[in-house]
């Protein structure tokens, strides 16, 4: 009873989508019939309207005396006895022609009309049904001109069987092409339903089946399918970060909690509580600055400031970054040089290009052998422009160059820092189309920027 009930909305939906896809092809064909029929008698109308238009032009341009002649040959060539030709004097008596006597029409009109006529010429007829001109010719007298409509009604009534015989199979087809699309049309909603109810539910590896040769529905599930894998993605990396802060923020919250418990047992006087709070800040100050660079590396992988990129001189940005660790470089005794030749401007955000540059300087000046050289050097080269900064020591072992990428890994312990300076370059990198390079032998790590388009 319950699977039927669940099944009664399927049913439902099939038949809302299959009557509205049923009645639209209906509506259709009605609409080809109706305007089918109306030109077969609009063409019918404007064949006979030319036709009388152009015996009145004729007899207007004959002369009088050679009208009866002409009259007489036109209704001899007439082999199907449909036409009516009959000239009038002015008073309206028959002057020649196959009709006895003048309908009731308006003489000089500018189009045709249906009328009765009584014909002299068709034998066992009295009186006939026909689309009729009477106009006024040079002289005085009035030219009768027009057509039975007993084989235009024949045609008519014909093209009326052909249309019904072909309009009855063409309503049936299109009641069941409407149902069978509209059941095709409700399957596939449903099958999004139920997908995207899963989805709701955590089953986020859910995907809608996508046929080898899609059609307009299937192209639609494969966009819904790359919009959900991005989706599924992006959940990922903020489960990521949560988990990352949490794995890393554990071990110090621990230590700090034990420092101020261990110094609040043990201080004695107001100057120890002090050091106590100050040490206390300290470490929330490093865990602080943590959450805050994993959170700018989560902005950055979003892609979401590339809507403020801008031409960026390049060498002025490098020159910027030498300056800003010179003083940090002479306070560890290293000698930086700085080699910076003019570039082609590069597309990008200024303030974060300095910031990659910077962690690169951050990074050869602390692990860098103690009283060495860094060198900074920007050139131009045919696939663009290469930022390279190198120390004297070792650089970074290959088998560990795909990790140092990665939040919070830290190939050497000895040194302060939360493993997250190379990550927010290559995040930085990856916004920018860059390209984060190490050299095969020695410490340069280089950012490759590709040409500039136009």
């Amino acid at each position: 009873m319950s699977s039927m009930f669940r099944a009664d909305p399927r049913r439902r939906a099939t038949l809302r989508w299959g009557g509205a896809i049923a009645g639209l092809l209906v509506v259709q064909s009605l609409v080809a019939a109706a305007i089918f029929w109306a030109l077969v008698n609009a063409s019918h109308a404007r064949e006979v309207e030319a036709a009388v238009a152009a015996d009145c032009r004729f007899f207007a341009a004959t002369p009088p005396a050679e009208r009866r002649e002409e009259l007489r040959e036109m209704l001899a060539r007439d082999i199907h006895r449909d036409r009516f030709l009959a000239l009038f004097d002015a008073r309206g008596a028959l002057i020649d022609g196959n009709v006895a006597r003048l309908p009731a029409l308006p003489p000089g009109g500018e189009a045709s009309a249906i009328a009765t006529v009584a014909p002299t010429q068709l034998p066992g007829k009295s009186s006939d049904v026909a689309r009729l001109r009477l106009c006024t010719l040079p002289g005085g007298e009035r030219l009768l001109t027009g057509f039975d409509l007993d084989d235009a009604e024949d045609a008519l009534r014909i093209a009326e069987r052909a249309l019904l015989l072909g309009l009855l199979p063409g309503l049936a087809l299109a009641i069941g092409v409407g149902l069978v699309a509209g059941r095709r049309a409700a399957r596939q909603v449903d099958t999004v339903r139920q997908v995207t109810a899963r989805i709701v539910a955590g089953a986020l590896d859910e995907r809608l089946p996508v046929p080898q040769r899609p059609d307009s529905f299937g192209l639609l599930a494969a966009h819904i399918n790359a919009m959900l894998d991005r989706l599924q993605s992006l959940v990922a990396d903020v489960r990521g970060v949560g988990d990352d802060i949490a794995h890393q923020l554990r071990t110090p919250l621990t230590r700090l909690r034990a420092r101020i418990e261990r110094g609040m047992g043990e201080a004695r006087d107001a100057a120890a509580f002090e050091a106590v709070a100050e040490a206390a800040l300290v470490e929330i100050d490093q865990l602080l600055g943590i959450v805050a660079a994993l959170l700018r590396v989560r902005e950055l992988e979003d892609h979401a400031r590339r809507s403020r990129f801008a031409p960026v001189d390049l060498a002025r940005v490098a020159a910027d970054a030498c300056e800003l660790y010179r003083p940090t470089a002479e306070d560890r005794g290293v000698d930086l040089d700085c080699a910076i030749a003019a570039v082609d401007p590069v597309e990008g955000d200024a303030s974060l290009l300095i910031e990659a540059i910077a962690n690169l300087l951050d990074n050869a000046i602390k692990f860098g052998p103690p009283g060495g050289r860094v060198t900074l050097s920007l050139r131009q080269v045919a696939d663009g422009v290469v930022v390279t900064v190198a120390d004297e020591g070792a650089g970074v072992p290959v088998a560990e160059r795909a990790l140092v990428t990665q939040r919070f890994y830290r190939g050497r312990h000895d040194c302060d820092g939360a493993g997250l300076g190379l990550s927010l370059v290559r995040a930085i990198a990856d916004l920018h189309g860059f390209t984060l390079r190490f050299a095969d032998r020695g410490s340069a790590v280089s950012l490759v920027a590709p040409p500039r388009r136009s």
